[in-house]
């Protein structure tokens, strides 16, 4: 099916991460989105972007005397982006120190994720401790994803849908509000750690306030996320057999914030590791760095990992849940 118009200056306005969180307020708790995106050959709306939009739906219910330090979500079904989300905010708990909320998203009548979400009034008087950032390129001595993929595209004998791929993903990484490095891949540690680290920046953006940089963090924290865990593996997206990746899908998403001064403006290094894959199931952990080395944020998503192996007497085809 041809993209109509709309879908299409919704995909080129995705290139502004403050369009690709904005929302509409219908009522007091209730928020509608205003563009949504599809990743190259994804199934459905990019999870990020589902995640932010309810978050800043959430932030705008919330007296600003306390700020998002936690959310955790499900994601039910995948969004198309044909149809606007509605975003339903309910209050859960509202205390002396902390601010409990829960936003339901329903497309077509149907909930398709749902995310609760803790906010805190900051004591930056506590003591504190983090672990170290660990060593790696700085972001100047990395290339750009779209660079990369560029690259790749251009090799000799390559198969002419193979070579389409990386065309189209070079043109989406373009494209991306977020600017995207490879720092290091498949580091492995010495009790054997699996670690890819990543540089992320938002393009061309003002200095927003911290309720929205913690908004665009978690759009962030998805990109490449999941991708560990088939990774770690050694399962590949574009081949055949047992190795090959036949589903990769976003099951649940964490984000814990533990700093109120990031900018995702400048450079931000994303580390992922995944501890277990197994059942068709991945989890994989992350940290985000500034440049200056202080942890903003720990993450953790499990998902969907599905090998091209066909379990007994299945019958199904691999990429349905």
């Amino acid at each position: 099916m041809e993209p109509t118009a709309n879908a299409m200056n919704q995909q080129a306005e995705h290139a502004q991460i403050s369009t690709a969180l904005e929302v509409e307020r219908l009522e007091v708790n209730l928020f509608r989105s205003k563009s949504l995106w599809v990743p190259t050959r994804a199934r459905g709306v990019f999870g990020g972007q589902v995640i932010s939009q309810a978050l800043v739906s959430a932030t705008n219910c919330v007296d600003s005397a306390f700020g998002l330090h936690s959310f955790h979500c499900y994601f039910l079904a995948s969004a198309s982006p044909a149809t606007p989300i509605v975003y339903y905010v309910e209050r859960l708990r509202q205390g002396r120190s902390y601010v409990a909320c829960s936003v339901k998203a329903v497309q077509k009548g149907s909930l398709i994720f749902i995310l609760t979400c803790s906010f805190q009034k900051p004591e930056p008087w506590q003591p504190s401790h983090q672990w170290t950032m660990p060593d790696c390129p700085s972001p100047s001595e990395c290339r750009l994803e779209e660079d990369r993929y560029e690259e790749l595209s251009k090799q000799p004998d390559l198969h002419p849908k193979l070579k389409e791929v990386f065309e189209d993903y070079a043109a989406e990484r373009q494209r991306s509000p977020i600017a995207v490095k490879v720092a290091k891949e498949h580091e492995v540690s010495q009790d054997g750690t699996i670690r890819y680290m990543y540089w992320m920046q938002a393009k061309n953006i003002p200095e927003y306030e911290t309720p929205f940089q913690k908004c665009i963090l978690s759009y962030l924290s998805d990109l490449q996320f999941i991708g560990t865990a088939s990774r770690s593996l050694g399962l590949k997206r574009y081949s055949r057999g047992p190795d090959s990746l036949a589903m990769s899908s976003t099951i649940d998403h964490t984000v814990w914030f533990y700093n109120d001064t990031f900018d995702c403006g400048d450079w931000l290094l994303y580390v992922m590791f995944s501890p277990r894959t197994g059942s068709g199931r991945g989890i994989v952990h992350g940290q985000l760095f500034t440049r200056q080395g202080t942890l903003v944020a720990i993450t953790s998503q499990e998902g969907v990992i599905r090998a091209g192996i066909r379990g007994p007497a299945s019958e199904t085809p691999a990429a349905k849940l």
